[in-house]
């Protein structure tokens, strides 16, 4: 596996294996990431990683610099899977001036994750853009877990004629149903027991909607309650379409239920797919 911290040496390396897939990732790499390289491996003849801790996606409350910094696990981790390249550039290798060019994304970018976080979506598709433009990449993976921001690059791909093929990859969950994810060490052991509790709600969500409930306002409220008498604060769960994140109307089948909340200093996302 090769480690590659500076773009001229990654577009010399790759100018032998052009046919690539890119897994962009903030490392601390857990098991939810390795599924990404086991779902990337076979598309391609070389499976690039980035490593790279974006400031331009944190906005002023979020923790940027307490953000894990594990390179040398997260390269052994890789490395036992058949990771190819490890792109793990420093800030001023890929900012090298201040960005003063980024890429606005319209539509839904000030809703959900959005309005809580603004000016998020614009640093994640500003550096993924900077990311496929390094790498050029055939194809790149991306979790289903952070729905929204799968829709905010399936739309910046398309809508820039980018020859990327975007492929989703489903949520990897512990045995107890937590989806996967770096926040999840920040967790007690105490919250680390009630932390399934969200993919339970939007279970019961779900099963209520596919039983034929279209009350999805006092789904939500009972959700938001229910989260709430067990100590989390939650930001929303909510019932949306899949194609735009709208809220759905009578005839819409194809459905998410989407979920945000802190349990505790964590703040947890989950979501989850369902045909009515």
């Amino acid at each position: 596996m090769e480690l590659i911290h500076t773009v001229a040496e990654l577009r010399s390396y790759l100018k032998s294996v052009p046919n690539n897939v890119l897994v962009p990732t903030m490392g601390n790499v857990h098991e939810g990431h390795l599924r990404l390289v086991e779902e990337a491996s076979p598309r391609g003849a070389c499976t690039v990683v980035s490593i790279f801790v974006n400031r331009l996606q944190f906005g002023p409350k979020d923790e940027f610099d307490r953000y894990p910094r594990t390179l040398q696990e997260d390269c052994e981790k890789l490395q036992s899977i058949g990771c190819d390249v490890v792109f793990a550039p420093d800030e001023a290798e890929l900012y090298p001036e201040p960005q003063t060019y980024t890429v606005q994304p319209s539509g839904i970018e000030d809703i959900l994750e959005g309005a809580v976080r603004p000016g998020h979506f614009r640093g994640v598709a500003t550096v993924v853009l900077k990311l496929f433009n390094m790498v050029q990449p055939r194809a790149a993976v991306f979790g289903k877990k952070d729905y929204q921001q799968c829709l905010v690059l399936q739309t910046m791909a398309r809508q820039l004629a980018l020859p990327v093929e975007i492929i989703l990859a489903e949520t990897v969950r512990a045995a107890d149903g937590l989806a996967l994810s770096s926040r999840n060490q920040y967790l007690t052991p105490t919250e680390r027991a009630e932390a399934p509790r969200l993919a339970r709600v939007l279970l019961e969500v779900a099963d209520a909607v596919r039983t034929g409930t279209h009350a999805y306002t006092t789904l939500e409220a009972e959700a938001t309650t229910e989260l709430e008498r067990h100590g989390w604060r939650p930001d929303y769960i909510t019932v949306r379409r899949r194609t735009d994140l709208q809220m759905p109307h009578l005839d819409d089948s194809e459905l998410v239920i989407l979920g945000a909340a802190r349990l505790g200093t964590p703040r947890l996302l989950d979501n989850l797919e369902i045909t009515i």
